[in-house]
């Protein structure tokens, strides 16, 4: 269930945000009925309408193509704006929908989370504190978590308990095991996931060690001309968004934390998004990309 809801928020189904203004707390909203453009004649149905009733009228809805948790309609170009409209679904651009930060070197990420470290008072106790262990392994994401050793010291991507509701994301600095500065995520975006800032920090932080993050490219069971992308870190969701416009979730490959399939024609571009926003180092079957 849990898995199903985080695709639902991840596409854009339902929308997360802070609960009244408050960066602790979030909840979950139905996002209104809304449509993305994925290519020319091809366009992404979004939202949830109250009480179950059809996001499309029935002449549209007959025509739904529904891959994993995702709706497509393929209709003509130029009268498919005007009749989704009409069908009551808001136009999104595809630049807002994928809500992607700006291109940046792994280093100025880094750079940056650890000036506001160094603009943050002092932390105090920090209660329930875990740490991505840089020095473990990229292809194993469950087990880089641990508590802080005596031996620690640097920055840090890292949960902190809090009385009620799911661990904090931070950004700690940690002096020979001993927290001492401590900045909460997100910071950018406010009504974005502490999670989104976090994992693109630690994917910079990976990539500056010289372990960047891993996509592994192999051809798709079933489905000649197909490839299949597997994911052994999680990414942030304006990501996943994007692997939501070029493919689709399927089972994953043994160790992976996510696959999605995606078209071969899509592969170089595929390719040149995760290197560029994300730094990973991409295996393809056969060889290395």
């Amino acid at each position: 269930m849990a898995a199903q809801l985080d695709l639902l928020v991840s596409i854009g189904d339902l929308i997360e945000l802070p609960h009244q203004g408050d960066r602790k707390g979030r909840q979950i909203y139905l996002a209104p009925p809304s449509f993305v453009e994925k290519a020319l004649g091809r366009y992404l149905l979004l939202g949830v309408r109250p009480n179950g009733a059809p996001l499309v009228n029935e002449s549209l809805g007959a025509g739904i193509e529904y891959e994993g948790h995702t709706r497509s309609l393929k209709l003509d170009a130029q009268l498919a704006p005007a009749r989704l409209r009409a069908a009551g679904l808001h136009e999104i651009p595809l630049d807002h929908w994928l809500k992607r930060p700006k291109t940046d070197q792994a280093a100025a990420v880094v750079t940056v989370m650890r000036q506001r470290l160094d603009g943050a008072g002092e932390s105090g106790e920090v209660g329930g504190l875990k740490i991505i262990d840089t020095a473990a392994s990229v292809l194993y994401y469950r087990g880089r978590w641990r508590q802080l050793a005596s031996s620690d010291s640097g920055d840090f991507v890292a949960r902190r308990s809090q009385a009620y509701g799911a661990d904090l994301w931070c950004f700690v600095r940690v002096e020979h095991g001993v927290p001492r500065a401590l900045v909460d995520l997100p910071v950018d975006d406010l009504a974005a996931a502490g999670c989104d800032e976090a994992w693109r920090t630690q994917a910079a932080i990976d990539a500056l060690a010289g372990t960047p993050q891993v996509m592994y490219i192999r051809p798709a069971p079933g489905a000649s001309g197909d490839r299949c992308l597997d994911l052994f870190s999680p990414v942030p969701g304006w990501a996943k968004r994007y692997l939501e416009l070029v493919g689709i979730p399927v089972p994953q490959a043994r160790g992976a934390l996510v696959s999605y399939r995606v078209p071969m024609s899509a592969i170089g571009q595929v390719r040149a998004f995760f290197t560029d926003m994300l730094w990973m180092h991409v295996r393809e079957e056969g060889g290395v990309a």
